[in-house]
């Protein structure tokens, strides 16, 4: 499957967001060289825990500020609200291709983020010393993306001698 033909389908950044959760946003860019960012970015998220917008911004948030757990703990809730959205399991360990497929006909650019978040999160436990789960969520990205465009495959080669899917 090639991750990159996702053109006209909407992206997370193009879904409804309150105009009071945008403000929070921007306040929180604002602040962030001040190093007060922080509060708005949970305050939006108060409001619209769902919303990607704001999870992302509180990804990028933790992940720049090296807050490296607190920034896994938002790539698993990115993949655990796009799951339900697109009928993927729960746990990303009991993803199938029937899954994948299914979830393409519902959204391809959700199965591309997840897959995004799943990578992600697969880079940050890499960081933290997960070396055997950071293996195993990139094998199970390089698994669905046949032509390596979300360089899992590329990372799983700079991580070193390690299993990389037969079908990669």
């Amino acid at each position: 499957m090639d991750l990159q033909d996702f053109e006209g389908q909407s992206m997370y950044f193009d879904e409804q967001t309150p105009a009071e959760v945008e403000a929070l946003i921007q306040q929180a860019s604002e602040l962030y060289g001040e190093g007060n960012a922080e509060a708005p970015l949970l305050k939006a998220k108060e409001l619209a825990p769902d919303n990607m917008l704001v999870l992302v911004a509180l990804y990028r948030f933790y992940y720049y500020q090296h807050r490296l757990e607190e920034a896994l703990d938002v790539a698993d809730q990115v993949m655990g609200v796009i799951a339900p959205s697109i009928d993927f399991p729960a746990n990303w360990r009991d993803l199938t291709f029937r899954h994948l497929a299914n979830g393409v006909l519902e959204s391809f650019t959700k199965v591309r983020f997840y897959l995004l978040a799943l990578k992600g999160a697969a880079y940050l436990n890499l960081r933290l010393g997960r070396r055997a789960e950071a293996v195993e969520m990139l094998n199970m990205v390089v698994e669905y993306d046949s032509k390596d465009r979300l360089g899992a495959r590329s990372l799983l080669r700079v991580v070193g001698p390690v299993l990389v899917s037969e079908n990669a």
